[in-house]
């Protein structure tokens, strides 16, 4: 079995599959995590003994340190898509990336890898992109190193970008097109995100790079949302929404935000104004080894559970009525 990495962030959605990726390559991994009582299935993910689930958050430097013991590797996957409470962008993107390298680099950590954002940029609109790109800065100054990595939204059966439309369009008639539908995304499948973390960590070559990954097409937000109503068989209304009336949904978001998850919020408003695809001349899955997998390959296999009877419509559609 080879060395110990330690992976922050590894009970959300793609940690656990880059927990998995890291357990196949025969990595001992050490998954960290505010709350470790939500990794309590993680150790099903390798050989007995080969994963261990460790208590870390990132505003507490000798939590960070103490999950470091040790540890040959480190991923830093810690990330929120909106501020809630305590958990900001600037002391997680920012300041806790910091924690994350210095430790790592003080621990003589061999590699860190840091999973970021296409977007990230000083000068970006939204507040989420530009404290992404301070923790990309931030980890290159304290881990030289460092290998970045950019995706574009992650599909796959937990993820909250599919899932949450397809939930809205359960519920309401309407779904709307932020800024007429037209922002472009590149989704990447979280098993290629995985495959991508894994390959920074044993490849020496990447040391230093950044990668920014994304799937092998990209598609409007407009078509994404008929893709989403196709696959559920469900009827509603795409209602063009102009980024100023959205601004107003997003500010009703920010106060929902102080209690509970909010829908929408001004800062995704405004990330939406930019599009979510592959910089040209940016290295990328190839360049990694990963063959990028199909939106169109995945997406229906976990859907299917928003249609009216459920993964079984099929199965339900087909039995003879009986009078």
């Amino acid at each position: 079995m080879q060395g110990l990495v330690t992976v922050f962030g590894g009970s959300g959605f793609i940690g656990a599959q880059v927990v998995r990726a890291l357990a196949k390559q025969g990595y001992r991994v050490r998954a960290a995590m505010r709350r470790p009582g939500r990794g309590y299935r993680l150790r099903m993910l390798g050989d007995v003994g080969q994963i261990e689930v460790a208590q870390a958050n990132v505003r507490s430097p000798d939590s960070v340190a103490r999950a470091l013991d040790g540890a040959q590797g480190c991923v830093n996957l810690v990330g929120l898509l909106s501020e809630q409470g305590r958990q900001r962008f600037q002391s997680v993107h920012a300041m806790g990336a910091h924690t994350i390298a210095k430790a790592a680099a003080e621990a003589g950590a061999g590699r860190l890898v840091h999973v970021s954002a296409i977007g990230a940029a000083p000068h970006a609109l939204s507040k989420y992109a530009r404290s992404k790109a301070e923790g990309e800065a931030a980890a290159r100054e304290a881990f030289p190193g460092a290998v970045i990595l950019r995706p574009s939204i992650v599909f796959g059966p937990e993820d909250d970008f599919f899932n949450r439309f397809a939930r809205m369009a359960v519920s309401s008639p309407v779904l709307p097109l932020i800024g007429g539908g037209h922002t472009l995304f590149q989704p990447v499948f979280v098993g290629d995100v995985a495959a991508a973390v894994a390959k920074g960590v044993k490849d020496p070559a990447t040391a230093g790079q950044t990668f920014e990954l994304g799937g092998p097409a990209v598609y409007s937000f407009e078509v994404l949302m008929r893709m989403i109503l196709e696959l559920i068989e469900r009827k509603a209304i795409l209602l063009p929404l102009p980024f100023s009336l959205a601004g107003l949904m997003g500010m009703a978001g920010d106060l929902q935000a102080m209690v509970m998850p909010p829908v929408l919020t001004t800062d995704q408003v405004a990330a939406l104004r930019t599009d979510n695809v592959c910089s040209q001349g940016v290295p990328g899955l190839a360049a990694l080894g990963v063959t990028p997998t199909a939106l169109e390959a995945i997406l229906p296999t976990y859907l299917g559970r928003y249609r009216k009877n459920g993964q079984y419509a099929d199965l339900v559609e087909s039995i003879p009525q009986v009078l």
